[in-house]
């Protein structure tokens, strides 16, 4: 969720000489430990030489799905980092919103170019903010101007406002009434900005358009049709069920590794980064959402046309952003990152390889482009 990530997807993005100079420097470090044979496994170890507490990858082709970590699920022991443990997905959570939104699209019940005040009248009104000229298609492509309330939001931003504020409980209107106390970045549809607060409103509309939350829909839309059993809408729940490791963050104060921050109460990201996965059921969704089984293809189309979206150094569609590939061509994703869990994944455009990573503490440049260097890297290897 947090807009810090955002801000890295331009370097995770690497091209021409950049990507080659990455290559380079990512073989010398495997060639000075002992060489193995299986090149996933050298990629997350080479994420857990970065200092990330632990790492998990899955990769899914049509005929295989294979997996590696590294580290510890809880820093100081030797518990190894459980196999499809589960995770906060932080911002991936923004494609399963982006579905929902365009099934509704799709069943004639709402139209991109509805505007915020129509379904949420009175809601985005203020110090310049006018939701009557933000459409929905602005606020699930980030060109509405609407600030990101994540500023606004003790837990995320320093250890004392996590301690005093893990287990507040915030609703969307509070969170949308935080994030128009300032002014919009610009004019809607002038330019591009990453903002949660556009996911919060996309949450609500769903919930206004159907009479049933967005936590209800995307289980009865997305999960349950496609038996992921191990993804979760956590509502207020400030647990992670079931096997999960933890996670840290230092809150860029560059102090080690940080502090525990497992435990959370999401509220503050429905819509836009509360969802609970894993690593094999979000590459499940991957390939159910780009093989065509989520949307109709004018829908798939609307979500996968992308722009330019020079705050990441991607383009970006409708909750996903597509990504250059070193192998040629590109792919679909989206990183997330909710308090000590960073997670990438992405899936070729025909739906029919994944790869998703995650790690347990907040990484720096150099796992962030190492988390994206194995996304490549798998995406562009041949499986049989």
């Amino acid at each position: 969720m947090h807009v810090s990530e955002t801000r890295r997807w331009g370097p995770l993005v690497l091209t021409g000489l950049a990507a080659v100079l990455l290559a380079a420097s990512t073989g010398l470090t495997a060639a000075a430990k002992p060489q193995r044979a299986d090149p996933l496994q050298q990629q997350v170890d080479a994420i857990h030489d970065t200092g990330a507490v632990g790492v998990f990858a899955e990769v899914t082709s049509p005929h295989t799905r294979d997996s590696a970590r590294a580290g510890t699920a809880v820093r100081g022991t030797g518990r190894p980092m459980p196999h499809n443990g589960r995770l906060r997905i932080g911002s991936a959570t923004k494609t399963f919103t982006a579905t929902v939104v365009l099934q509704l699209v799709g069943e004639g019940r709402m139209s991109l170019e509805d505007t915020v005040e129509q379904w949420l009248p009175g809601a985005v009104q203020g110090n310049g903010n006018d939701g009557g000229r933000i459409t929905v298609r602005q606020l699930l492509q980030h060109t509405s101007g609407i600030p990101d309330v994540e500023p606004e939001i003790p837990a995320l931003n320093s250890a004392d406002g996590y301690r005093a504020e893990r287990f507040r409980t915030f609703t969307p209107e509070q969170l949308v009434r935080l994030a128009i106390r300032h002014p919009p970045n610009f004019p809607p549809g002038t330019d591009w900005s990453y903002s949660n607060t556009n996911y919060i409103l996309a949450a609500m509309i769903i919930h206004e358009i159907t009479g049933r939350s967005w936590a209800q829909e995307v289980n009865d839309r997305i999960i349950r049709p496609l038996g992921l059993r191990d993804t979760s809408t956590p509502g207020t729940f400030p647990s992670i069920p079931g096997p999960h490791a933890h996670g840290y963050a230092a809150f860029g104060t560059g102090i080690g590794t940080g502090i525990d921050v497992t435990t959370l109460n999401p509220s503050m990201a429905v819509g836009s980064g509360s969802i609970i996965s894993t690593t094999h059921d979000l590459n499940r969704f991957y390939t159910a959402l780009l093989g065509g089984r989520l949307l109709a293809p004018a829908q798939l189309d609307e979500m996968t046309t992308t722009k330019p979206a020079p705050e990441l150094g991607v383009r970006y569609g409708l909750g996903l952003g597509e990504i250059p590939l070193s192998c040629g061509g590109s792919y679909f994703g989206h990183p997330g990152e909710l308090l000590g869990y960073h997670t990438w994944g992405g899936v070729t455009r025909d739906g029919t390889r994944t790869a998703v990573v995650y790690v347990t503490s907040d990484g720096g440049q150099d796992t962030q482009e190492a988390m994206s260097t194995l996304v490549d890297q798998e995406l562009c290897r041949t499986r049989s």
